[in-house]
């Protein structure tokens, strides 16, 4: 029987000591993908940075492989983060942004770069190692970042709407392979989305900020996404 890799447990959100929403409980397992859905302004990305600890939790737990890491570091959760622009360094190649979180790990450069590569064909991008950044379409740009979030091999990743800014066919098979991507490697995420046919195409379940909190009390300018 495996465990959940992420859970909460009556955890609390808000900003500056005003909490909007209590009691979100939440379990994802290996290789399980849960959407969170809701429109602009609902608390969406305010949940994913509470519980990778961008945002302090207002109250509750957050648990990683059955460790709490409510109030660990950030570099210290297993968690990783892909946002809807693809935030890669300009100043580094392709594969040294993709070894850029095995190299903090402390990661020797040689094999940082040989996982990277691995990971660029895993993507498909093998070939890509030594283009500059810029040269890269918007879908190959998440890629990259989606490949440089999974090198430190993470047991949690959280999506926060990775694929909105990109055109729909190519959303669409994106979708399609990162899903698939991330059940091969028995990665838990969480995908949050305002589009519910994306969620339903990538998530095992599909749940509304309202499920999971209740009513939304929101504090003037507090929630985010």
């Amino acid at each position: 029987m495996t465990h959940d890799r992420l859970i909460t447990r009556d955890l609390a959100l808000g900003y500056d000591g005003a909490v909007f929403a209590r009691g979100i409980d939440l379990a994802v397992g290996p290789a399980q993908i849960l959407a969170v859905l809701g429109p602009s302004g609902s608390g969406k990305s305010t949940l994913l940075g509470t519980i990778a600890g961008v945002v302090p939790a207002m109250g509750g737990i957050v648990l990683v492989d059955g460790v709490d890491v409510t109030v660990a570091p950030i570099h210290e959760r297993g968690i990783g983060l892909i946002f809807q622009e693809a935030l890669l360094f300009p100043h580094l190649s392709v594969v040294d942004n993709v070894a850029y979180g095995l190299r903090r790990h402390g990661v020797r450069r040689d094999e940082a770069r040989a996982r990277a590569t691995e990971l660029l064909e895993w993507v498909g991008l093998g070939g890509y190692d030594t283009r500059p950044v810029d040269e890269l379409s918007g879908g190959q740009a998440q890629r990259v970042a989606l490949a440089r979030a999974l090198a430190p091999q993470p047991s949690v990743l959280l999506l926060d709407e990775p694929f909105s800014a990109l055109d729909q066919d190519l959303r669409q098979r994106l979708v399609a392979d990162v899903a698939g991507m991330l059940r091969e490697q028995g990665v838990a995420a969480i995908h949050v989305t305002h589009d519910r046919s994306e969620a339903e195409a990538i998530a095992d379940r599909v749940v509304t900020m309202t499920d999971l909190a209740g009513p939304l009390d929101y504090p003037t300018s507090a929630a985010q996404g």
